[in-house]
């Protein structure tokens, strides 16, 4: 079972999220819940939960100035919020999930299975990667937070060529020649990279950097010829939308 707590400044954002719980996902217990970001400090410190969901805006003290006041992070969390789209792209950036409000349950349901599933991953680097991309006043998004086997990888975005799927997993290969496998589905890592422009999803099993694109060649969907020589399949489907952004 995994350990819970729900911390929400709104009462009914905390009754949905239980029923939801209770109903999709059976392997969540939970422990406690508040309304407030001072109250979970103290809930979360008597608990030592698995899992925090945590909302972002509260009144007070947000949930991103409550994890600063933990000098470690011994626990996984699942963001709740509304739309903001300076946290969620700092979300993102540092490989962290969030749910938007009101919650989907295949959402929740999707969130919870990957925090089972990398529960072994440390989360220490995450959170700071997290709490610098919100402190950064000129909101400067290089690099991201790849989750490996081993842990995470930073790296600058612009590096990566292409990205080809692999079942759960995604290979990035990069330009100085290097390969990542990324803990992370490809439709996971596009999330992930979505506030890039330059990637575009030419195939249901790859997506490529515009700028690193050599040529394209014609056929049924075609293919491209990438900087690195490496030749991606374009899906039929998906040519539209490669052609748009040239």
């Amino acid at each position: 079972m995994i350990k819970a707590v729900l911390i929400d400044d709104e009462p009914h954002c905390l009754g949905t999220l239980g029923i939801l719980l209770k109903e999709h996902c059976s392997d969540v217990q939970i422990m406690d819940q508040c309304n407030s970001a001072t109250k979970g400090l103290q809930i979360i410190q008597a608990i030592k939960p698995d899992l925090v969901f945590l909302d972002i805006e509260m009144p007070g003290m947000n949930g991103f100035e409550m994890l600063e006041q933990f000098s470690e992070i011994p626990f996984a969390i699942i963001f709740t919020t509304s739309y903001d789209q300076y946290a969620i792209k700092a979300i993102r950036f540092s490989a962290l999930d969030y749910l938007l409000k009101p919650i989907e349950p295949n959402e929740l349901v999707s969130a919870v299975k990957k925090v089972q599933e990398q529960r072994h991953l440390p989360m220490a680097e995450q959170f700071q990667i997290l709490l610098k991309k919100i402190q950064d006043k000129d909101h400067h998004f290089n690099k991201i937070a790849v989750p490996t086997a081993e842990g995470f990888e930073m790296i600058r975005a612009d590096q990566v060529i292409r990205c080809n799927a692999d079942d759960k997993y995604t290979h990035l290969f990069l330009k100085n020649k290097s390969k990542i496998v990324a803990c992370r589905t490809l439709k996971e890592m596009e999330e992930q990279l979505h506030d890039f422009s330059f990637f575009v999803r030419v195939h249901h099993s790859y997506m490529i950097n515009l700028n690193e694109v050599a040529k394209y060649v014609r056929g049924e969907g075609g293919y491209v010829v990438m900087s690195d020589g490496s030749t991606v399949n374009v899906s039929r489907s998906r040519k539209d939308a490669l052609f748009k952004f040239f």
